[in-house]
């Protein structure tokens, strides 16, 4: 059964014969400066290397969503956090796209500073932890390096932290899950936009 263009916030909807499951929503959501010692020196030195690694560094950014993703790139590049983005809009084609990315995966496989300047727009694809397109209703689900996708649970579909084992719950109804939180975003370049991190504890 999908759900259509409600103002409920459901973020997925599952049918046995779409490989039991569909990624994706229909609705829209409204929602110290340098010191001089040596030890300081080489820590300052860390950070602005660190600082030039990020692909948001220095760039001014309006819109919520690419906030959101420039507040969370060190940590997901680190491996402090895992996020996972959830992006409904419509493809170059215009035709309705939604999907689950692994933003950890994403930042180390591509270049990210095109999305930050806005010359292109992060979107879901085949490759994607899953991705259904609404018009040729072809639906992918692929495990990444850091999330197993459970697709036959009876309540809906899963995301296993491989690092922690721990579990992600899509499910808007419901909590995300121990160490998780969901994110709603109101954002001008998408329909709808979610986040979805996971903090890693470390011993």
């Amino acid at each position: 059964m999908f759900f259509g263009h409600t103002n409920t916030d459901l973020v997925y909807a599952r049918d046995a014969t779409l490989c039991d499951f569909i990624c994706f929503a229909k609705t829209e959501v409204r929602l110290k400066g340098c010191c001089s010692g040596t030890m300081e020196k080489i820590r300052f030195t860390s950070q602005i290397t660190k600082c030039k690694t990020l692909a948001s560094a220095g760039k001014e950014l309006k819109d919520n969503f690419l906030k959101a993703l420039a507040e969370r790139e060190e940590a997901n590049r680190s491996g402090k956090m895992t996020s996972v983005i959830f992006i409904r809009d419509h493809n170059t084609l215009g035709q309705e796209v939604s999907g689950y990315i692994d933003y950890a995966h994403r930042l180390k496989t591509q270049d990210f500073e095109p999305y930050f300047s806005g010359k292109k727009r992060l979107m879901p694809g085949r490759s994607d932890l899953c991705y259904y397109n609404w018009k040729t209703l072809v639906s992918t689900s692929n495990s990444s390096p850091n999330f197993e996708v459970i697709y036959d649970n009876p309540d809906g579909l899963l995301f296993k932290n491989k690092r922690d084992k721990k579990i992600l719950n899509l499910d808007p109804l419901s909590g995300p899950g121990e160490d998780s939180k969901r994110t709603f975003l109101q954002s001008d370049i998408y329909i709808h936009a979610v986040i979805y991190d996971h903090n890693i504890r470390t011993v």
